[in-house]
């Protein structure tokens, strides 16, 4: 079964979609991985990091994206054709084993989902609806994604900032979860928030279904160097502190233009240019991540 990470932070802007997309590539063009990115924002930033806009229109008309997935999953439709396996977008950048499930601009109907889960606890005699709502949020994209699960080495879903189902489902489901973030103060408030808010979704389903997720690591994305480096230090010092060594990446991404230039290739930049300062960054980070998922897994087979 393949391993799965959810790249969340509570506050947009920190370079999510960026380390989504680069260590997806890296893993699979230099480490030979099979690797799915499943985009969970609306933004569709990551999806539009992998094919162009022109591709994302022709695959949305004929509704081969994640929202596709959803609809089935809130408004079930017998005479559906197809399968997960239908949707996923095959070599991307050209790349053997790297796979792209697109997002979507519309994801799902929040009312929709309210009107479904009171007619289930009816039906089902449920007074607690909570209960109800806390099993689809558990479940959901962990049923979207099971019968794919053990196609892939990594499935890397790229959620939404803030908190809303999606991410939430999508942290549930997942093994670990990766933090990016600048090191800024509204960046680390992102940060507390975030920590605050998967130990209280660990507390809900505790009851029901353990959830076996944690936090792989904190990866610093640069943007400034100069004086505004030495404030970095200083804030990444407080990060430091509060978390345990093995819960930081040693590697950071620092500021590259190129970074941003790739995004207007709708391609990643470990792609685009192989020989840039990000583009070195993210392969180191690669490195690490592998080792860090090694070391963890090697503790569960002792443990075990």
């Amino acid at each position: 079964m393949g391993t799965i990470i959810s790249t969340v932070n509570m506050k947009g802007g920190v370079g999510k979609t960026t380390l989504t997309v680069n260590l997806a590539t890296c893993l699979a063009k230099n480490h030979h991985k099979r690797v799915l990115v499943l985009d969970l924002d609306s933004q569709i930033s990551a999806t539009l990091s992998l094919i162009s806009p022109h591709e994302f229109a022709k695959v949305r008309k004929k509704r081969r994206t994640i929202s596709y997935l959803l609809n089935n999953m809130i408004t079930p439709n017998p005479w559906s054709k197809l399968e997960i396996s239908n949707l996923i977008y095959p070599s991307v950048c050209n790349i053997d084993g790297l796979e792209l499930l697109p997002g979507d601009i519309e994801l799902y109907d929040e009312y929709l989902v309210s009107e479904m889960l009171h007619k289930k606890a009816i039906a089902e005699s449920e007074e607690n609806f909570q209960k109800v709502w806390d099993e689809f949020e558990r479940d959901l994209i962990k049923r979207i994604i099971e019968p794919i699960s053990e196609d892939y080495d990594f499935i890397i879903m790229d959620c939404a900032p803030g908190y809303n189902l999606l991410t939430r489902s999508g942290i549930a489901a997942s093994n670990y979860y990766i933090l990016p973030a600048r090191p800024e103060p509204l960046s680390l408030v992102g940060i507390q928030l975030l920590e605050r808010r998967v130990a209280k979704l660990k507390e809900t389903h505790q009851d029901v279904e353990k959830l076996n997720i944690n936090l792989l690591g904190i990866v610093f994305i640069l943007s400034a160097g100069g004086l505004m480096g030495r404030y970095y230090k200083q804030v990444m010092k407080r990060v430091k502190d509060d978390f345990n060594p093995d819960q930081l990446f040693n590697q950071s991404i620092p500021m590259d233009v190129n970074v941003a230039k790739a995004v207007d290739l709708f391609t990643p930049v470990v792609m685009a240019m192989p020989n840039s300062g990000g583009s070195k960054a993210f392969a180191k980070l690669t490195e690490e991540f592998l080792a860090k998922i090694k070391v963890d897994q090697d503790k569960l087979v002792t443990s075990s």
